[in-house]
């Protein structure tokens, strides 16, 4: 393997399958994936590359297909007659409530499946974590089953509603739910002294925030460390995922730098592979202990 090639797979942190999730395949732009029983094909940008699969054997065996009908929206086109709107899968302990959204999402990201096994080796009982962005809340159910007090931050209230049901699907307690910008309230948390033993962001590339405001991942980021950093408890960790095109390992390396060591960080891209042997991008992680 030449030197190019080795340096690019050492940076390079591959998620793996479990029982209850698979990648089946990928290409022209879509993924087939399982979870459970439920078979789903998505769109993928990252996917440009041709399938091993053709698409007439994607949908002979999918149940659900996204079809977009906008950048940002679309609708889901039934393929199995007794396919189910809602059902459930589970990782290890827990347990998780998926269901068809209208922005092609069912609910868990389980490209993340190598961040929740950071979490799980780095958090003990008693340690605080907070997490932000925090979606359906997987990491924060990591972080709690491993005996963490959790403070789980995300600004959609259906979002908070929807973790809450999966905590108690996972016969967990306790967490403590804000309805927050996530920034903000990271902000509010230095101003009040609280620091945390673990950081996990995951915010999304773009958006709008509750008052109309755009928000960029690439415009934000320096805020984001400087908010993190300052959170962080001497020996902690922080988990940044960046899903933006326009965030590039440079980019985060360059912002790490003004906060921690080289001995400090880790800056990845994630990828899973395919059941058929296909590699598909994620986008990038960055890890730091304090």
């Amino acid at each position: 393997m030449s030197t190019a090639n080795q340096s690019e797979m050492n940076s390079r942190q591959y998620s793996n399958a479990w029982s209850d999730y698979e990648l089946l395949d990928a290409g022209d732009g879509k993924k087939l994936e399982r979870w459970g029983k439920v078979i789903t094909i998505r769109p993928e940008i990252q996917a440009h590359f041709k399938p091993e699969w053709s698409f007439a054997e994607w949908q002979d065996l999918a149940h659900w297909q996204f079809e977009e009908i906008s950048s940002t929206q679309g609708e889901w086109k039934k393929l199995k007659p007794q396919a189910p709107e809602q059902w459930g899968i589970s990782y290890e302990s827990l347990n998780f409530g998926l269901k068809l959204t209208k922005f092609k999402h069912v609910g868990l990201f389980p490209e993340q499946q190598a961040n929740w096994c950071f979490i799980k080796e780095h958090v003990s009982a008693g340690q605080k974590v907070i997490n932000l962005f925090a979606y359906t809340g997987a990491a924060s159910l990591i972080a709690r089953a491993n005996g963490a007090d959790v403070v789980h931050v995300d600004s959609v209230k259906q979002m908070l509603t929807w973790a809450n049901e999966n905590m108690e699907r996972s016969q967990l307690t306790d967490i403590k739910w804000v309805l927050e910008d996530a920034l903000k309230f990271a902000r509010r948390e230095l101003k009040r002294g609280n620091r945390y033993d673990g950081i996990i962001m995951d915010p999304p590339a773009w958006g709008l925030g509750a008052k109309g405001e755009r928000w960029k991942l690439e415009n934000q980021l320096p805020d984001l460390l400087e908010a993190a950093y300052g959170l962080m408890n001497p020996g902690g960790f922080l988990i940044l995922n960046t899903y933006s095109p326009k965030v590039e390992l440079a980019d985060l390396a360059l912002c790490a730098k003004q906060y921690f060591s080289a001995n400090q960080v880790q800056i990845k891209e994630l990828w899973m592979m395919s059941k058929t042997g296909k590699a598909l991008f994620y986008g990038n992680i960055l890890r730091a202990i304090k």
